[in-house]
């Protein structure tokens, strides 16, 4: 393995292990939110229920996004650029709602942020990643 192929397989270690990691932490927090008790709805705040419900489900979809990668799946790419998408097309939803005057906690403008960063770079570093490594060991040139 070149270091140039040693330093995408590292890419692809780290990017699905951020995946699986941020897919659980997001799960565990839209569980707490969504299922929990009064103090739980009162700590969320002004929270946007498309927003909370969005990013609860697309957890699991996060983790099995990092499974995918881990396992050098080429679908895992499309479902990281899925996420990106869908992400991105949730904070604009979002944004509409914020601007047709739609309650709101600032805190999910930060947290969509970040979302949508973290997931069109995992999508990025998989699909140069993962599909030029899986094409050279078929022996194809990208």
């Amino acid at each position: 393995m070149s270091p140039s192929e040693h330093r995408r397989g590292f890419s692809i270690w780290a990017i699905s292990l951020v995946a699986v990691g941020f897919g659980l932490l997001t799960v565990k927090e839209g569980g707490t939110i969504l299922f929990g008790d009064a103090a739980a709805l009162a700590a969320a705040g002004n929270y946007v229920p498309f927003v909370l419900w969005f990013n609860f489900l697309a957890g699991f979809a996060y983790v099995a996004a990092g499974a995918g990668l881990w396992l050098m799946q080429r679908w895992a790419v499309r479902l990281a650029v899925a996420i990106a998408a869908a992400t991105a097309f949730t904070f604009t939803a979002f944004g509409v709602h914020v601007y047709a005057g739609g309650a709101f906690e600032p805190r999910t403008v930060i947290a969509m942020s970040l979302r949508t960063l973290v997931w069109v770079t995992i999508a990025a570093i998989a699909w140069r990643g993962l599909l030029r490594v899986q094409a050279r060991r078929q022996g194809i040139e990208p």
